[in-house]
This record gives structure tokens, sequence and C-alpha cells, in this order.
């Protein structure tokens, strides 16, 4: 039995279901994040839609606490933006990456389970990509996945300026898990709800928490449409092949950069992010130990 049990755990490729997260995003799991393009590109148009979903003062730079920060992927949109952050993770492994790649946040390593370890009122916006499932899961004897829940809430609603919002993306497993997670948040004292963009999408489909600490809030429009959906992560084929044969333009490049950087200025005004420089798109230096 217990053999058929760990073969259904494999086979559901859940990574909670795995390992617990520090184990699961050791050295080869997160040098992905700096290798594996594809997964580079969901992260960070996820964080990019986060950051959307924070409505912001489009004149004015915040401060953003980035739960689950990994190697700094979302941080890198954040500093994109114009923002200073703080990331928080659970896998060393994963912050030292985003050392290397010398990220302009502060990053400190630690379970959000345990709770937000900052000052009440400290930060503008919330934003996590990818790691609020956890909490779902026991990992330990003493882990209460409950509890846990209220704990992070709690704390989180605590560090939040008032009328800050929180962006939370997650992969729930079941629509309890779904209920859980946003019932321990009403209780720590939010409002808010859930955006799901692509509802009707099985593989663009994502979900997000939306929190105000403080205030009652009207919920931001979820996107829909198949166009939306491609530029959401989704693999359609006519997106992986290019129309008429044309190469895409690698994921980083200057090309890249100035592109994304002139859809922002079209989209939020052109002292939206930072004036392109020679600097622009160059890949900066590893940082050595």
């Amino acid at each position: 039995l217990s053999g058929y049990l760990k073969l259904d755990l494999i086979m559901s490729k859940r990574p909670e279901h795995l390992a617990p997260p520090e184990v699961f995003y050791g050295e080869d799991e997160a040098r992905k994040y700096t290798s594996n393009s594809r997964m580079m590109q969901i992260q960070s148009e996820l964080a990019e839609r986060c950051i959307e979903l924070l409505n912001l003062p489009e004149d004015q730079s915040c401060f953003i606490l980035d739960v689950g920060c990994g190697s700094g992927l979302s941080g890198e949109e954040l500093t994109e933006s114009g923002h200073h952050w703080v990331g928080l993770d659970i896998s060393k492994s994963m912050i030292d990456v985003a050392l290397e790649k010398e990220v302009e946040g502060d990053l400190i390593v630690r379970d959000m389970g345990d709770g937000m370890p900052f000052r009440p009122g400290t930060f503008d916006g919330v934003i996590s990509v990818s790691a609020l499932q956890w909490l779902c899961n026991s990992d330990r004897a003493s882990h209460n996945p409950r509890k846990r829940l209220l704990q992070f809430f709690s704390t989180l609603y605590s560090c939040m300026a008032h009328g800050a919002r929180a962006a939370l993306q997650f992969y729930p497993e079941t629509p309890e898990q779904m209920q859980l997670v946003t019932t321990q948040a009403m209780k720590a004292g939010f409002t808010g709800g859930l955006v799901i963009d692509y509802p009707n999408s099985t593989k663009a489909k994502k979900i997000f928490l939306c929190l105000f600490a403080g205030v009652v809030g009207a919920l931001p429009a979820a996107r829909t449409g198949i166009e939306g959906a491609q530029e959401d992560g989704a693999q359609f084929s006519e997106a992986r092949r290019g129309k008429k044969g044309k190469a895409r333009v690698g994921l980083k490049s200057r090309e890249w950069v100035v592109a994304k950087k002139d859809r922002r200025r079209r989209q939020h005004g052109q002292d939206s992010v930072r004036e392109d420089t020679k600097y622009t798109g160059r890949k900066r230096r590893a940082f050595i130990h």
C-alpha cells in the first residue's frame, strides 16, 4: 500500500506532495529559475499581473513585500516598475540565487507560516507568486494548516499600511483549499476575495487572492479571452511556433526589455518606468561570495 501511495504522489506532480519547500527548492531546482526561459517567463508574467492588481499610484515609488520571492524574478519586476521591495522565502538555495543575481531588494530566509516579522504599517503592498498553497500542507507533525494560515494572514495584515492591497497568486489543489485560504484571510481582518483570470481555460486559468487592509474595496476585473491567455503563460501552438516562422525575441534580451518597457509606457505613461540607457537589458556580472 505504501508503494502505491508513493507512486500516486509522484504522479500528481504537485511539488508540495513531494517534499517540504525548503527541500524541494534545493540548489538544483533553484538553478532552473535562472536557466529555464519558459519558467522564468511565466513567473515574470504572474508577478507583473500581481503588481497590476495592486493598483499602485503611478507617480510614486512604493515599498512592497514579496512573499515567497524565490530567485528574485518577481522582485525584478518590482524594480522595473520603480518600486523598492523586501523578499522573503523559506528556501536558502533560492535566496542564494537571488544574491548571485544581485537583485535590488532586501532578502530574508523565513517560513511564511511562522508569520511576518515586520513593524506595523510597513508595506504599501504585498505580492506573492506560487507560494500560498504550501501553507495548506502539513510537512511536520506540529504543522496545522488552519493555524499557520491564520498566523500568516494576521501578521501580514499588521505589517501592511492602512488601505494597502495584497495580490497573492496561488494554485489551490481543491475547492476546499481555496475556501480555507479565503476564510482564514477574512478571519485575520482582510476584505476582498478571489480574482480568477481565464476561468474557462485549463492551461491559462490563474487564481489570485486580492486582499484589502482596513478598507472595503471593489475587486479588480478578471482577464478573459484567448488573446490574454497567451500573455498569461498558456502554451498555444501558434504562440510557440511564431507567425510565418519568425524567430521569437529572446527572454530578457535588450529587445525584450525595451519592448516590455514600451508597453508599460503606453499603458501607464512615460514616467512609469526608467529611461532606456546603454545598460538596459545588459546581463549583470555574477555575484561571487
